[in-house]
């Protein structure tokens, strides 16, 4: 076999299932592990034990990249041809085409630096390698660079190690690793030497394996290093990031679809418009050529790019208030469209802090909040059979549980540190994963010394004889004993991990100090039932969540019965409905296409592997629904990045999490999501209505330039356009985008992976009131051709021609008011799509009430002010004029009112 043949072999063997006599066979290695020799030898061939940084793109590229987008395409050729096109007087445009130039670059620099960020995620994964081990090279013990590890070598482990490769152990001295960043499971895993069957079974279920990057808690251990760096399960998982595609986020995908349709629409008016003034009217090609390089500029809404990039920021600057930090800008909009909020357990619903819940007592079972009896032997048993201690700052550390047990002693007032001065330990058996026990001794005032056991609670049963109710010593029947496993077992069912504890009176310590002469003849003091608890706040949040028509479902490592529970306990699934559950092994034996028929049936996946996250995740996105997924450790990295929206726990998540997210919580609360979740509601409501007026508006002024042209009248000149839409698009654009959520937007259901800024009544919107603003600016052109009211018309001295041009020069004057005015009228319509302006409030945003002032000085200047009006070909109006023009664009409001208020009454909304 060649060299490359076995490394292909190692690489697929499933360790865990073999013996310590196969695996060193297998691995070419002995338990006093490699020579230095060897290891070089194995080094040049597998490579550093470290990640890959993974392929990366140049500046050059990510810069190229952001102008791939239909709507930066557009605008790119609005830029040229206002550039290089002369207009009818020969002058070229170059503000406008420095604008349009402007708005692009802008984007683009703000998308490479969002994706500069993104690629901290591999970064921070590579960081997170433990600098030294312990190993045996020679039979020797020494401390090397981790990096220097190779598949073969034997490692050393003990508290407080980090395990710097996958390893198969042989050895385990009470050993326990916590693994909770890789599977999610709260409590650190209790490793045995056992050769395990199943060649599946999920990495949270190998107790006979080490992985690189988690925390030895307690113990000690030795093992054979069996993968290294990428080939590690931690390596798998950088692999599945750095090869993971790009979700399009619902903004990235609307805009495209916007850029395609203007292109289209743009394209197809302006040549009808060219061939029907060339043949219909007998105008000069080159004029209608011209003229509809006009129309198309001033149909494209260039402002629109930069408008979105300012409401999604002034998204994020509201959401950073309220603790979601934004990451990548189109996020705040994607969490609006959210159908599924698919959410870690540990850390995310859960505290990932274990907590006393229950205690049974005397045959009592009590609540940890309720009445507990602070002098029970139980408590005080939970407190001296216990490793943890007390760091500088009078922090409990050690082993969640048992720093737990210890906290809920300090809560009753039991302070073990003043107890065990006056009954000091003097002995102790060591918790041992065979016999499931932990005993300390100590020694009392009369002479006599205490015996604290702790363990689990079948093991312990079959080392008492007696048991203590309420300070009597009873004997322990087969009725006694049942009472007791019939606690125990309702405390399992409710995910609570139960501890037994057990005492009894010694006289003396023995000399061999050992199980048999230690924890026999014991008296039963009680249960304890703990738990990693809920966030008070989690089933609020899930309630509030359902109630806006989002799914709330549990991806978690934990077992199944804890993940049951605590779902249920949140509202997540109804209570005890254990077929909304799903199992990672249980996923592992669906096809892909049975999982998809399937996927809506569940709303807890327990025991899942980061493989499976991933693949939770992109079934229910070919289902047609958007996925937000929350996640802390490293092992929701790749999920959090397939997911429409990554959201990472800013306390408790690592820097792998964080990376890979779109959005982090600064407070780790679930309930934020949803405060998020409405934010980004408003965010796409606020930006469909810009979209609103911009296109509106837009529409209103093709229109009016095609029909002027058909009609052979007077058209407005570029320079009305530019102005228009710099002064009435800009400015109240913006504003729309800081207005106030509608008070229903949490009570509607999420709008669908397919829509887009068109639905809900929007493009029907704007064709009317497109049609209405051009209709109403016609009729104000031709009425002041008709009637005219001018009174400079009446004074003698004119000539015909003279009469003739005024007369025209205030029509067209009065329509390009007209057309700008009505505009920022139109502007309170689009407060809201369906609502009467009058229930929405007209003046409450302030900050559109000042865009919009500002707009119509702007706009009335150039009229009134002697200069400006000969700069952009205007008229001073008189008073009567200024009727016509302010009345007509008014009265978009009050038809805007009628037209909805009909729509409500026929229940199109």
């Amino acid at each position: 076999m060649s060299d490359e043949q076995a490394k292909k072999q190692q690489l697929s063997q499933a360790f865990h299932t073999q013996t310590e006599e196969e695996v060193l066979s297998n691995l070419n290695t002995t338990p006093k592990g490699l020579t230095e020799a060897e290891a070089e030898k194995r080094l040049a061939e597998y490579g550093s034990n470290e990640l890959d940084e993974g392929k990366k793109s140049t500046m050059l590229q990510k810069l190229l990249a952001q102008f791939k987008d239909m709507m930066i395409i557009v605008l790119l050729i609005a830029a040229a041809i206002s550039a290089l096109v002369p207009n009818a007087e020969g002058h070229r445009e170059w503000v406008d085409a420095i604008i349009i130039l402007a708005v692009v670059v802008i984007n683009a620099i703000m998308g490479v630096i969002q994706e500069n960020k993104a690629e901290q995620a591999i970064e921070a994964l590579k960081e997170m390698s433990t600098p030294d081990a312990h190993v045996l090279r020679d039979g020797h013990n020494i401390t090397i660079n981790s990096h220097n590890l190779v598949p073969g070598d034997v490692v050393l482990l003990e508290a407080g190690d980090i395990v710097p490769a996958d390893m198969r152990l042989f050895e385990s001295s009470s050993l326990k690793i916590e693994e909770a960043a890789l599977t999610g499971e709260s409590v650190p895993t209790e490793k045995e030497v056992v050769v395990l069957e199943d060649s599946e079974v999920g990495i949270g279920d190998r107790i006979n394996m080490a992985f690189s990057n988690s925390n030895v808690t307690y113990g000690r251990g030795k093992g054979v290093v069996v993968h290294t760096g990428m080939n590690t399960e931690v390596g798998k998982i950088a692999n599945m990031l750095a090869n993971a595609d790009e979700t399009e986020t619902p903004l990235k995908r609307n805009l495209n679809q916007l850029g395609k349709f203007l292109t289209f629409a743009i394209l197809i008016v302006a040549v009808i418009m060219f061939f029907v003034g060339t043949l219909l009217r007998d105008q000069g090609w080159v004029e209608m050529l011209l003229t509809s390089i006009s129309l198309a500029v001033a149909a494209i809404p260039e402002g629109l790019p930069a408008i979105v990039t300012i409401i999604l920021a002034i998204g994020t600057q509201v959401m950073a208030k309220r603790n979601s930090m934004i990451r990548k800008l189109p996020a705040v909009e994607t969490l609006g469209a959210t159908d599924i909020i698919a959410s870690d357990k540990t850390g995310t619903l859960t505290l990932n802090q274990m907590t006393v819940e229950k205690l049974y007592v005397d045959r009592h079972e009590y609540d940890a909040q309720g009445e507990v009896p602070a002098d029970s032997l139980a408590v005080k048993i939970m407190n001296y059979a216990n490793d943890s201690r007390f760091d500088k700052e009078g922090k409990v550390v050690g082993d969640p549980t048992e720093t737990a047990l210890i906290q809920f002693g300090l809560d009753l007032g039991f302070d073990v540190r003043v107890e065990v001065e006056k009954e000091p330990r003097v002995a102790d058996l060591p918790f041992d994963s065979e016999r499931k026990l932990m005993s300390t001794i100590h020694k009392l005032a009369d002479g006599r010394f205490f015996v604290a056991v702790k363990g689990a609670p079948d093991v312990l049963l079959n080392r008492v004889n007696t048991l203590n109710v309420n300070g009597d010593i009873l004997p322990m029947t087969d009725e006694e004993k049942q009472t007791i496993l019939t606690a125990n077992t309702n405390m399992a069912k409710q995910a609570l991990r139960v501890l037994g504890t057990a005492y009894k009176f010694i006289d003396s310590v023995p000399e061999d100090l050992d199980s048999e002469h230690i924890e026999n003849d014991l008296i039963f003091a009680g249960l304890i039932g703990m738990i990693d608890p809920e966030r008070p706040e989690a089933a609020g949040a899930v309630k509030v969540a359902k109630d806006a028509g989002i799914r709330p479902i549990m991806i978690t490592g934990d077992h199944r019965d804890t993940a049951e529970a605590i779902a249920g306990r949140l509202g997540i699934i109804q209570p005890g409905d254990d077929s909304a559950v799903l199992t990672g092994a249980e996923l592992n034996l669906m096809s892909e296409e049975e999982f998809a028929s399937k996927i809506t049936n569940y709303s807890v996946y327990a025991r899942v592997s980061p493989e499976h996250k991933v693949r939770i995740v992109k079934a229910w996105q070919q289902a047609g629904k958007v996925v937000a997924m929350t996640g802390d450790g490293v092992n929701d990295a790749p999920s959090l990045k397939q997911a429409d929206i990554g959201i990472g726990m800013g306390i408790t998540g690592t820097e792998v999490s964080k990376g890979a997210s779109d959005m982090v919580l600064a407070d780790d609360n679930f309930a934020t999501i949803v405060v998020a979740v409405e934010e980004g509601r408003k965010v796409f409501s606020n930006i469909q209505k810009a979209i609103q007026y911009l296109m509106a508006a837009n529409l209103g002024e093709v229109l009016t330039l095609f029909i002027m042209t058909l009609m052979g009248w007077d058209i407005l000149l570029p320079i009305h356009l530019l102005w228009i839409n710099l002064v009435t698009d800009t400015f109240p654009a913006i504003a729309l985008g800081m207005e106030p959520a509608e008070g229903n937007l949490m009570a509607r259901k999420p709008r669908g992976k397919n829509s887009n800024f068109f639905s809900g009544g929007v493009m029907s919107s704007i064709i009317y009131q497109g049609i209405l603003e051009a209709a109403t600016v016609l009729f104000v052109y031709w009425s002041a051709i008709k009637w005219p009211v001018h009174t400079a018309l009446n004074v003698n001295g004119l000539d015909a021609t003279q009469l003739y041009d005024l007369q025209h020069a205030d029509a067209l004057t009065m329509a390009f008011v007209t057309l700008g005015l009505m505009q920022l009228f139109h502007a309170f319509n689009v407060k809201s799509v369906h609502q009467s302006l009058f229930k929405v409030g007209a003046f409450r945003n302030k900050t559109f009430n000042g865009a919009i002032l500002l707009s119509f000085v702007l706009m009335m200047g150039i009229v009134v002010i002697p200069g400006l009006n000969d700069i952009f070909k205007v008229t001073p109006l008189d008073r009567s004029q200024w009727l016509i023009v302010v009345g007509a664009s008014f009265a978009i409001i009050p038809i805007v009112e009628v037209v909805k208020f009909i729509q409500r009454r026929m229940g199109k909304i």
